[in-house]
């Protein structure tokens, strides 16, 4: 069967290109820090609620295949803090689905993705050593990531600002991220259905670029193997800056009366 993609823009094929590349390449390298740009950059051209359901498909596509490389590098005790909360994160996302306003959500990520770096460069965060687990820390977190990531994609930042810290081994931080978004992901397909925004155009868009998807990923293994710890962390922060202020400035924009 001819897949008959939903959008005629051409415009909107080379951010889609753009975006799932950045977006593959930091699923599998950087912990998802600039994952979240994906919605935001689509949501030039189409409407943000339909960007997001364009993106799920392949952001699943992607969560399986980075599995393959990190299922050996995770972060058990970790996870079973984190997932409970993401669940509760979820089930609020659809819940206010249709009632929040996307510009204050964007703002208020954007915030937490800029406020963190800030923190760490500061010295204001600094300690003697690794920060330990915290089940009432990584539950707030990771529920703040679950209804952000349901919204627009963008969980990375809740996510980093728990796991940070911790000062994981860089293949355990990168696996724990990847398997945690695989199963925020994969029960978000749930709603995201009854929603209305995986309808038939949706899908088939998603299936004309998905062969993107190993890409970006093949790429952010190779660059995860070829450097150090410290720099990933170190590019972690700078990409939580950036895109933190990108979405600051949408979510500003947005909010102006009359744009």
């Amino acid at each position: 069967m001819r897949l008959q993609p939903m959008i005629a823009d051409p415009r909107f094929y080379i951010l889609a290109a753009i975006a799932i590349l950045i977006t593959g390449i930091s699923k599998s390298g950087f912990g998802g820090a600039l994952g979240g740009l994906g919605v935001p950059l689509l949501s030039l051209v189409i409407a943000p609620a339909e960007a997001a359901g364009i993106m799920l498909p392949i952001l699943c596509a992607m969560d399986v295949i980075g599995l393959r490389y990190f299922s050996r590098s995770l972060d058990w005790g970790n996870l079973r803090i984190l997932l409970p909360g993401a669940l509760a994160g979820i089930a609020l996302g659809t819940l206010c689905f249709g009632l929040l306003d996307q510009a204050w959500l964007l703002f208020l990520v954007g915030v937490i993705a800029v406020g963190f770096p800030l923190l760490q460069w500061s010295g204001l965060m600094r300690q003697d050593g690794p920060a330990s687990p915290s089940r009432s820390q990584g539950l707030f977190w990771s529920g703040l990531a679950g209804f952000a990531s349901f919204i627009c994609h963008y969980g990375g930042p809740p996510l980093l600002v728990y796991l940070m810290p911790q000062r994981l081994d860089k293949r355990i931080f990168v696996g724990t991220t990847v398997l945690f978004f695989l199963v925020v992901n994969f029960i978000k397909l749930v709603p995201y259905y009854f929603l209305g925004q995986l309808r038939t155009g949706n899908i088939e868009t998603s299936l004309v670029l998905l062969p993107l998807a190993p890409a970006g990923i093949y790429l952010g293994i190779w660059l995860q193997r070829h450097i150090r710890t410290e720099t990933v962390y170190v590019w972690a922060n700078i990409l939580l800056f950036v895109t933190g202020w990108k979405l600051v400035f949408d979510g500003f924009m947005r909010l102006l009366p009359g744009v």
